[in-house]
C-alpha cells in the first residue's frame, strides 16, 4: 500500500466556539518515521476548552503551543496533544505496537520514531489516555517534593487533581484530602483510596497544597488552607483571565509560598538526570494500575468532536477525562 493516496481526518478549532472535521493527505513516512493509525485520543478538558473559546492570550502563542500543532493561535488550528494508537507503518520494534504520542484529534499521521512511546502490554490503549494528565502530576509533585507524615490537601477533583491525590497517598504517614465543591466526586476519590471533603469541611493547617481548579474560589480555598510556612503549588491554568488572589489577609503573616508547576519544563530537582522520555516511561509503569479506569467517565466518537467541545468547554459537569473512540 502507498500512504500517498490515505487520507486522514482530523479535528480542527476554526474559530471562538466552532470546530470542523477536515480532510488531509498523509506522505509517505521516510525509514525514520512511523505512520500511526489513531485508536483513542482524549480531550484535555481545560486547556483545550481555552483553546476552543479562543482563551490563548497572545503572550502564550508560541509557548503554548502543542508538539504537533498545525496553525496559529486563535484560529484555525489543529490542537491536542493526547493520542493513542497502533503503528501501521515504522521502523522494527514498533510495526503493529500500540503507542502514545502528543498528538492532535486526527484518525492517522505521520511523525518521527521518536516522537512516539511504546504502550506497555500491561496497561490497555483505552487507559494509556490518561497519561499526558499524568504526567502533569507527576511534574507537579516533582515541583511541590510532599514530605513522610504531610498533610496535603489537593484543591480540585478534575483529572489531575485525581491523579495527584492518588500518587501521594502512597507516601508513608501522609493525610491527604481531595478537595472538591462537587459532592459527587466523593465516589471517584473513594475509588482511588482517597479521603474527600468539600471546601468546608477540609482540614486547615496543611503542609502542602496543591490547586488544579482554575478558579478563583479554588486558589482562595488553596490560601486559606495552607499552614505556616506552608507551599501552595498552582498548576491550573487560566488563559487570559486575570483571577482575583488574595494576598492580602493572612499570606504574609502566614509567610506563604505560591508557586507555578508546568509540565513543559522538568522541575528543577530532577532536571540534571531526567529527561521528557524518562518521565513519560515512568508514567507508563505507573498507569499499570486498573484503579485508574474510574477517571475515564465519558466516551464518543471522533466525528462528535465538533458538538462535544461545545459541550464540554462550556458545561461544568460530571466528566473528568473525556475518550475519543476511532
Amino acid at each position: 500500500m502507498t500512504n500517498a493516496s490515505v487520507d486522514a481526518r482530523s479535528y480542527w478549532v476554526v474559530g471562538p466556539g466552532r470546530g470542523e472535521i477536515r480532510t488531509e493527505t498523509l506522505r509517505e513516512p521516510t525509514a525514520r518515521e512511523v505512520l500511526v493509525r489513531t485508536l483513542y485520543s482524549a480531550v484535555s478538558r481545560g486547556t483545550e476548552a481555552l483553546v476552543f473559546n479562543g482563551r490563548v492570550p497572545p503572550s502564550e502563542f508560541l509557548r503554548m503551543r502543542a508538539p504537533f500543532q498545525t496553525g496559529d493561535f486563535p484560529a484555525p488550528v489543529k490542537y491536542g496533544y493526547i493520542n493513542v494508537g497502533q503503528v501501521e507503518q515504522g521502523p522494527p520494534g514498533l510495526a503493529g505496537r500500540a503507542v502514545f504520542c502528543l498528538y492532535p484529534h486526527q484518525t492517522r499521521y505521520v511523525v518521527p520514531a521518536e516522537a512516539v512511546y511504546p504502550v506497555p502490554d500491561d496497561v490497555p490503549a483505552k487507559r494509556a489516555v490518561l497519561a499526558a494528565n499524568l504526567e502533569s502530576a507527576v511534574n507537579g509533585l516533582w515541583d511541590a517534593s510532599p514530605g513522610i507524615g504531610d498533610r496535603i490537601a489537593i484543591v480540585g477533583a478534575g483529572t489531575l487533581g485525581c491523579l495527584i491525590s492518588w500518587l501521594v497517598r502512597r507516601i508513608p504517614g501522609c493525610n491527604v484530602e481531595l478537595i472538591d465543591i462537587d459532592p459527587e466526586k466523593a465516589s471517584v476519590a473513594a475509588a482511588l483510596g482517597v479521603d474527600f471533603r468539600s471546601p468546608g469541611e477540609a482540614t486547615a493547617e496543611a503542609d502542602l497544597v496543591i490547586h488544579t481548579s482554575a478558579t478563583e474560589d479554588g486558589l482562595s480555598t488553596a490560601l486559606r488552607l495552607a499552614g505556616f510556612e506552608a507551599k501552595v503549588i498552582e498548576l491550573s491554568w487560566y488563559g487570559d483571565r486575570q483571577p482575583v488572589v488574595a494576598l492580602g489577609e493572612a499570606f504574609h503573616s502566614r509567610r506563604l509560598s505560591l508557586r507555578a508547576s508546568q509540565v513543559g519544563g522538568i522541575a528543577p530537582a530532577q532536571r540534571g538526570r531526567w529527561t521528557p522520555r524518562r518521565r513519560m516511561e515512568l508514567v507508563f509503569r505507573l498507569l499499570g494500575d486498573s484503579a485508574l479506569d474510574v477517571l475515564i467517565t465519558g466516551q464518543s466518537n471522533f466525528d462528535e468532536l465538533p458538538t462535544l467541545m461545545q459541550t464540554l468547554a462550556s458545561t461544568p459537569g460530571q466528566t473528568l477525562c473525556h475518550r475519543i473512540v476511532y
